[in-house]
Order: C-alpha cells, then sequence, then structure tokens
C-alpha cells in the first residue's frame, strides 16, 4: 500500500529542516552528529513540525557534491532515530540510490531538488508508493517565469501518476526578479489545466531574503515568515523552514483567518 500526504486538511503543513551536512549555508555542521539531529528534529516538532526534511548533501550554489556512499554514510543512523520520533520523514536527495536506501531506512517522502528529471527516481517512488516534492530546477528562458514553471509542471504530471507536491524552486536557476514574480503569482501554479496542484514553498533565509530587506542570514527568520503567510493566501500547501515555532504560528495565525468557517 501506497503512502499518502493529507494536504487537504484546514492546516497548512510546515516542514522543518534538519541538514546533517557541514556545509549548508545556514546551518551547516550544527546538526552534523546523531544525536545533535535528532536532538534537533525533536525541538523541531515540539516546535510545530509536522514533516522533517533531512538531508546530508548541501544543495547551496556551488556545494561540493558528495558519493552516493557519503551521503548513505550521513543518514543511516540519523533516519531511523527520527523515525522514531512519529511524524512524516522527507528525504532531500537528487540521487535515485539515496532515495530507496532512505525509504528503506523510514522516510516516507522523496524531496528531489531535479524534479523527477531523472527517470531512475520515478521507479523508486513507484515501488515504494512515496509522495514526492518535485523542484522546478531549470534555467529559464527568456519569456515568462510562471509558463516556464508551468511546462515542468506538466511534463512531470505526463510522466508520474502518483502523489506530486510541486516546488516552484525559488534559489535556484532564478534571478532576483524572478524568484519575486513567482512569489507573487503563486495562485497561477496552484490550479493548472483544470487541476488543483499541492504547493510546496522553500524560502527560508535565503540569500534573496538578504537582497530585499539588506538582512544577514541570522536575522531573516520575521521576513520568511512574511512571505510564507502571503505563499498560504496564495494557496501554498506546505513551507519548509528553519525557524519553525515562529513560523508555525504565523501559519497557524493565517490558517484560522483564511480557512475556518
Amino acid at each position: 500500500m501506497g503512502k499518502f500526504l493529507n494536504l487537504r486538511g484546514e492546516k497548512t503543513l510546515v516542514m522543518g529542516i534538519v541538514n546533517v551536512t557541514p556545509d549548508s549555508f545556514s546551518d551547516g555542521g550544527k546538526y552534523f552528529s546523531i544525536d545533535a539531529a535528532t536532538a534537533h528534529a525533536k525541538k523541531l516538532i515540539d516546535d510545530g513540525a509536522d514533516i522533517i526534511d533531512v538531508g546530508a548533501e548541501s544543495t547551496r550554489p556551488d556545494a561540493t557534491p558528495i558519493s552516493i556512499d557519503e551521503e548513505l554514510s550521513r543518514l543511516e543512523k540519523i533516519l531511523p532515530a527520527v523515525k522514531n520520533l512519529g511524524v512524516p520523514i522527507s528525504i532531500d536527495t537528487y540521487k535515485p540510490e539515496v532515495a530507496a536506501q532512505a525509504q528503506e531506512l523510514g522516510a516516507d517522502i522523496i524531496n528531489d531538488v531535479c524534479g523527477l528529471e531523472d527517470s531512475r527516481m520515478i521507479d523508486v517512488a513507484k515501488k515504494f508508493g512515496a509522495p514526492v516534492i518535485a523542484m522546478h530546477n531549470e534555467k529559464c528562458s527568456d519569456g515568462d517565469i510562471i509558463d516556464d514553471v508551468k511546462k515542468f509542471f506538466r511534463r512531470t504530471l505526463a510522466k508520474f501518476d502518483g502523489q506530486i507536491i510541486f516546488d516552484p524552486g525559488i534559489g535556484f536557476g532564478k534571478t532576483y526578479e524572478e524568484n519575486l514574480e513567482i512569489i507573487r503569482r503563486l495562485d497561477e501554479l496552484k490550479n493548472l489545466d483544470g487541476r488543483e496542484n499541492f504547493l510546496m514553498l522553500g524560502v527560508s533565509r535565503k540569500s534573496f531574503i538578504g537582497k530585499l530587506t539588506g538582512l544577514p542570514i541570522d536575522e531573516r527568520d520575521e521576513a520568511t515568515g512574511a512571505i510564507c503567510v502571503h505563499a498560504i493566501s496564495k494557496g501554498v500547501d506546505i513551507v519548509r523552514v528553519h525557524n519553525v515555532k515562529l513560523i508555525s504560528r504565523m501559519c497557524l495565525t493565517i490558517d484560522k483567518l483564511l480557512k475556518e468557517t
């Protein structure tokens, strides 16, 4: 029986980030040990996280790629420990081999920053019945950025019939202006060709927020929350964030305003 993520409730889901890496842009090295990563995941859940997103390879710009073996060595003890905390786990990887082993170790969701462009990732998702977060991560044309993202959505839907959550890929292959344009027009991505899409947004502490606000990485949480509130008003179902306590409270407030009858 396949796994399924309930995205039709009255609550926006908050995904808390656990980077098991020495070099992630915001918190690289802080949670590199098993004990530190597990304790951080528990704190995120206590703070209101509905999903824990575990990544063992940094996807920041100019990050150095690591091998499959290295990525798995970082995950093999941490994933079972986090699984015991009782919330769904998303594995943040673009490698099918890592995604498959992560499912065996307890992950529930595949978060693919390469958007299922590797057909083997589709095979893994089908084998385990896993929901997939497919991120737009392509160089954009000189036309309308929203049209580019819609084309990616259509292409992905044509090749995978499982549960898909789309991530428009803020900060990946996009200019500052394109990032802002997508955020302003998220509602155009929510509904496509008569189909309602599930959407996730990952903007937490990213560099475009620094340019927008003039603030350093460790002072961008309020701006992150403001963008998340805007995104929820445009139909986003999941927000991926570092500061779960602050932003889950903001999400709860906007959910009550928009979704309660």
